[in-house]
């Protein structure tokens, strides 16, 4: 029977969120990482019939994607896999790391003061670790919100702000949680990565600012611990082409966290070959996630 329930056609997607409050069936563990799974494999199969006008597929990938919920499910999985019950929240890991470059009385004057400006693409949800926080001002987006306190907002088409109003209009910290291994194609990948220098500031950083301007970076293990494509050798050297340096770094079973600080100047070439798509590891049980720059 909840097989059957799960291949019905989803309602419309509602102009809000559904509260954790509402009375909604919870989906096991498995369940979740299955849903969001098959989602990217179809968002990745459409991605590729699109650039190969393959109409046909097109339409039959576009009517799976409606018989398994579309986004809303997905937007709905996602939102479960990041519940504090399942220690999902990947704000938390950026939390610790501010709060241990800072000593407690720099982090109360921080509270009481200016608060740095975080942007945070493709957000599920209001109350994270930052946001509950209290020392963040965050400005939240998503392609499709589902919640008033977050804008429906593509990153890649957001407006940027001028260079005599970076300091007043841009970020300190620009969070990628699980966003840029959603985007279907590896140049994407790198044009999105690209973009979000443009909306950090530099400026003047007190000691509560040590880890600013910076991209707070999440993906999937398996993208650099088991791509046929990319490894963390090869990730770090793309952000150092891009301007930034490594400061932190965690890895988990499932995901690699890292916040790379961004130095304003690019420290490489990203017309170099390194940079496309190049076969680092060999296998048949390698996935196929790359990020490709061009010039």
């Amino acid at each position: 029977m909840a097989a059957r329930k799960k291949k019905r056609k989803p309602l419309l997607l509602s102009h809000t969120r559904p509260l954790s409050s509402q009375k909604r069936g919870s989906l096991s563990s498995q369940v979740t990482r299955s849903l969001i799974r098959h989602h990217h494999t179809l968002q990745k199969n459409l991605h590729s019939a699109l650039v190969k006008s393959d109409g046909a597929t097109v339409e039959h990938i576009r009517t799976q994607l409606a018989a398994s919920g579309g986004l809303q499910k997905y937007q709905e999985a996602s939102i479960q896999g990041q519940s504090s019950e399942r220690g999902g929240d990947s704000s938390k890991v950026l939390m610790e790391w501010v709060k241990d470059s800072l000593s407690e009385s720099t982090h109360q004057g921080l509270v009481s003061h200016r608060k740095p400006r975080m942007l945070e693409v493709g957000a599920l949800k209001v109350d994270n670790a930052c946001s509950r926080s209290g020392m963040f001002d965050v400005t939240r987006i998503d392609l499709h919100s589902q919640h008033s306190d977050i804008r429906t907002q593509d990153f890649m088409e957001m407006s940027l702000p001028a260079s005599d109003t970076i300091e007043k209009d841009g970020f300190d910290f620009v969070s990628l949680s699980l966003v840029v291994n959603y985007v279907g194609n590896a140049v994407e990948r790198g044009e999105m990565l690209k973009r979000v220098s443009s909306f950090l500031r530099l400026g003047e950083h007190d000691e509560a600012r040590t880890l600013s301007p910076s991209l707070f970076l999440v993906l999937p293990a398996p993208c650099v611990t088991n791509s046929r494509y990319m490894d963390e050798e090869r990730l770090e050297s793309i952000m150092i082409a891009l301007g930034y340096a490594k400061t932190r770094r965690k890895v988990s079973k499932k995901l690699v966290y890292y916040l790379w600080r961004y130095k304003g100047t690019s420290l490489g070439k990203t017309q170099d070959a390194s940079f496309k798509k190049q076969e680092i590891r060999s296998g048949a049980n390698r996935n196929n996630f790359s990020i490709i720059l061009q010039q």
